[in-house]
């Protein structure tokens, strides 16, 4: 059943935002990796890039409006040229900014003073780490990039990252394969328990996500035959207590160009805020956007599946 139809079931009403907690930025989709469960399908090869001006326009309305909080993803957000300028301004303005980052970006030339400069920004960061052993994190993103990723925990770690309240520092999960996220608080007892006692590495949360079935997964569920089996294990997986905190309630994601959308997945399906209201950073009004109907895809299901993917 198609997921709105479902909805009507349940709901007397679309989904609709709640506030807008959160201004979600994309820096652009330049990525010094490339990898296999990549919504975005991010890579070095990537040329779109938010440019001054676009970041400008988002400065301006996180500053002149009641938001809280601002985080800056990618691609790797660290390798836009203006990324250190947005953090800065936004830190000044008394926001809240959180980055996602892949740990690896921090061996790329000039960037080996990043981990400092979120330190001194008191950046919170969400890092990917789609597991805990080697070949698996191998298997997904590339020879060399689970030791690398290891390092730049430990490096943040030595920042206290993880040990002060101040500085915090949470992983991400992503499953291997057509399946989904075992529960969240087991995960994050198995992370913690195996990256202390082999790597001396602590952290403060970690966060379960589904992979939706967008971009590179997509295109490998369909290289494999494995897309209708998949998307009828998140339907299947249907969890209605999820609707209540799925972040497109509380968010508004910025395109690398400065459109505006309900969530980052619906930004790389060039799934636009429904019509009626504002369509770009630049028209930005806080009012509206915080009472929108909710844009939804079949690629939903991935949200509100099992404990949902928020």
């Amino acid at each position: 059943m198609k997921l709105k139809e479902k909805l009507k079931t349940i709901l007397s009403q679309p989904v609709s935002a709640s506030e807008i907690r959160v201004l979600q930025v994309n820096t652009g989709y330049k990525c010094n990796m490339s990898c296999k469960h990549c919504h975005v399908q991010a890579g070095p090869q990537r040329d779109e890039i938010m440019d001054r001006q676009t970041i400008k326009a988002v400065l301006s309305a996180l500053t002149k409006n009641d938001i809280k909080r601002l985080e800056i993803t990618g691609g790797a957000p660290e390798l836009n040229p203006n990324f250190k300028h947005l953090v800065k301004e936004a830190s000044k303005a008394g926001k809240h900014v959180i980055i996602r980052s892949n740990l690896t970006v921090f061996f790329e030339d000039s960037m080996h003073d990043i981990p400092e400069f979120l330190r001194e920004n008191c950046v919170e960061v969400t890092a990917s780490l789609p597991c805990y052993l080697e070949d698996n994190v191998d298997r997904v993103r590339g020879k060399g990039a689970f030791q690398k990723s290891i390092e730049a925990l430990k490096r943040l770690n030595s920042l206290d990252y993880g040990r002060k309240e101040e500085a915090v520092i949470n992983l991400v999960y992503n499953p291997q394969g057509a399946f989904l996220a075992p529960p969240q608080t087991v995960l994050e007892e198995e992370y913690k328990k195996e990256l202390l006692k082999k790597y001396d590495i602590v952290f403060n949360r970690l966060y379960a996500l589904t992979n939706m079935p967008i971009g590179r997964f997509r295109d490998s569920l369909v290289r494999t035959e494995n897309l209708q089996k998949y998307m009828e294990k998140l339907e299947y997986a249907f969890n209605p207590a999820t609707l209540e905190g799925i972040m497109c309630r509380y968010i508004i994601s910025v395109g690398w160009d400065g459109r505006l959308y309900d969530c980052d997945f619906n930004q790389l399906i060039n799934l636009g805020i429904l019509n009626g209201y504002p369509q770009h950073i630049k028209d930005f009004n806080s009012s509206s956007l915080s009472n929108r109907e909710i844009a939804m895809g079949e690629h939903c299901y991935g949200c509100v599946a099992g404990q949902g993917s928020t």
